[in-house]
């Protein structure tokens, strides 16, 4: 079987920029953890893996073609995530900082609009940790994956609390 090697470094190169571009666009557009994703979010993501899909691979749809543009994605997200690790500039500028939706009990509105969170949604997640007022919260969190922390006071004593969303997946034996 004879390899072009021309057609592979011009997928290795086309996929390398759809990766750069899809980076910088998440980091611009916003961070929301993967189940937080709104339904509007999961079409966007759907559709532009479809969309981006012919910029990578151009007219060569074959397998090796295919594999070419993954082991190059792979590989670039291992080379982000250790240049993430390994050198905080790069880090931050990839990644947001955590920012701050709840003070001592009170919601810091322009920190809320900064990261597209409604009130709703901040309430939701507030009683997700086990807290039926705003009042009660002495500091509440988006950190940079997008979940949200919350640090409640109970009495006099400080409660934290670490809640992850629990997915609840169909198998065949449950239909």
């Amino acid at each position: 079987m004879d390899f072009d090697y021309h057609s592979l470094l011009n997928i290795a190169f086309r996929s390398s920029v759809v990766y750069i571009f899809m980076v910088a666009s998440f980091r611009i557009f916003g961070k929301r953890e993967l189940s937080q994703l709104s339904i509007t979010d999961l079409s966007l993501v759907v559709l532009i893996s479809n969309a981006v899909q012919n910029a990578m691979v151009g007219e060569n749809t074959s397998l090796i073609g295919g594999l070419t543009a993954g082991v190059v994605l792979f590989a670039l997200n291992m080379v982000v995530s250790f240049l993430m690790y390994r050198f905080k500039p790069i880090r931050n500028l990839i990644q947001s900082e955590p920012v701050t939706l709840i003070y001592n009990g009170k919601i810091l509105d322009k920190n809320l609009k900064d990261v597209l969170l409604t009130d709703d949604e901040l309430l939701a997640a507030v009683r997700e940790h086990g807290v039926s007022a705003i009042q009660d919260v002495s500091l509440a969190v988006m950190e940079v994956d997008g979940n949200i922390s919350v640090i409640s006071e109970d009495g006099n004593q400080f409660k934290r609390t670490q809640y992850k969303r629990k997915r609840h997946h169909k198998s065949l034996q449950d239909i």
